[in-house]
């Protein structure tokens, strides 16, 4: 999970920080990047995903273009 500025270059352990304080203090979203591409989707349910921040996960749900409707979320296997 990383936020809308950094994009797909932000998706790795360290980067939580960093995507936190985006979405907090200059109004980021949170987002997915697909490993298989590093094609980044918009997440509806932020609340959600805020403490995957930074985190490699597996997401459930159903795309529609650049979105994700997110269904579930766990942290995926190393």
């Amino acid at each position: 999970i990383s936020d809308s500025h950094c994009g797909a270059k932000g998706a790795k352990e360290g980067h939580a920080d960093c995507a936190t304080k985006c979405v907090k203090e200059k109004g980021g979203k949170f987002v997915f990047v697909n490993d298989a591409d590093k094609k980044v989707y918009a997440i509806d349910a932020q609340d959600q995903v805020a403490a995957h921040a930074g985190h490699h996960v597996t997401v459930k749900g159903t795309i529609e273009g650049d979105s994700l409707k997110l269904s579930g979320i766990e942290m995926a296997a190393k």
